[in-house]
């Protein structure tokens, strides 16, 4: 027994082990002067990448236009998809059914088959709206996270409400709720797990994206940071790796941030499909 256990935990040592690797390629490479990205030497350490992204490239511009079209996808989808979910697990209208399929059917498609359709209905926008949504616009960028995400997304808290006692809306009834007062007092708080989830989902996905914004943003004022971190390393001859590094260390700062702070909320979500009385 205590060979099986040995053998056990020498394989989570290896697999955790296989998984932090590559953090600490790149976390050592942020601190390196030159080039190389597999080295594991500690010395000639230095903060000139760090001090030199954040001075001579606009890589909090980046940033922030990362954090915006993100924050606006995450919170736009989560209101969305909140009553979406809501409305097809509990009423019964016509179409349901077919919608239903249909948003199953969505999912299907990768999301880069749509680029051509996207691109030219966001240039059309463009026109229409003097820029403030199209190409090179941050709420253009944002309302296609937005679309893309509707399905899945109404999917998951449909699930999520379907696994909650119809009688605890049947209760408020009696006691002369409505329906908009219960769903806001009574369901609303006990999807906060689920909640949780979809927004973290629907955070990370724009965040991390680097196809539609290589295509969508046209202007280097506007990149995220994935296309602007790609613009480091996309020369021929001054591929800057050290550089490359050091942003993805700070780039990741709000996802871990976001991600540990509501970690407790995302296990409840993901493991959680009841209401325990």
């Amino acid at each position: 027994m205590k060979g099986k256990h040995f053998f056990i935990h020498a394989f989570l040592v290896l697999c955790l082990c296989l998984t932090l690797a590559p953090a600490v390629l790149v976390l050592l490479a942020s601190f390196r002067s030159g080039n190389d990205l597999f080295s594991l030497s500690l010395s000639g350490l230095t903060l000139n990448n760090y001090r030199d992204l954040l001075k001579t490239k606009p890589f909090l511009v980046w940033m922030g236009n990362s954090l915006v079209v993100s924050t606006l996808a995450s919170v736009v989808a989560l209101f969305v998809t909140t009553l979406a979910g809501y409305a097809f697990a509990r009423f019964r209208f016509p179409g349901r059914k077919y919608g239903l399929l249909l948003m199953i059917l969505l999912q299907m498609f990768p999301a880069g088959m749509a680029m051509v359709a996207v691109f030219r209905v966001l240039q059309v926008m463009g026109h229409l709206t003097g820029g403030v949504i199209g190409l090179n616009s941050l709420i253009g960028l944002s309302l296609v996270y937005i679309g893309g995400g509707i399905p899945f997304n109404t999917w998951m808290i449909k699930g999520y409400i379907d696994s909650l006692p119809k009688e605890l809306e049947e209760s408020a009834y009696l006691d002369g709720a409505t329906p908009h007062q219960t769903f806001a007092q009574i369901i609303l708080p006990l999807l906060g797990p689920i909640l949780s989830v979809v927004a973290v989902f629907n955070f990370i996905t724009p965040y991390s994206d680097f196809v539609f914004p290589s295509v969508l943003m046209q202007e280097e004022k506007r990149y995220t940071l994935a296309v602007g971190m790609q613009s480091l390393i996309s020369g021929n001859f001054s591929a800057n790796w050290s550089l490359f590094a050091a942003a993805s260390i700070l780039g990741s700062i709000p996802i871990l941030v976001l991600f540990f702070s509501i970690q407790r909320f995302l296990v409840q979500g993901l493991t959680q499909g009841a209401v325990k009385g």
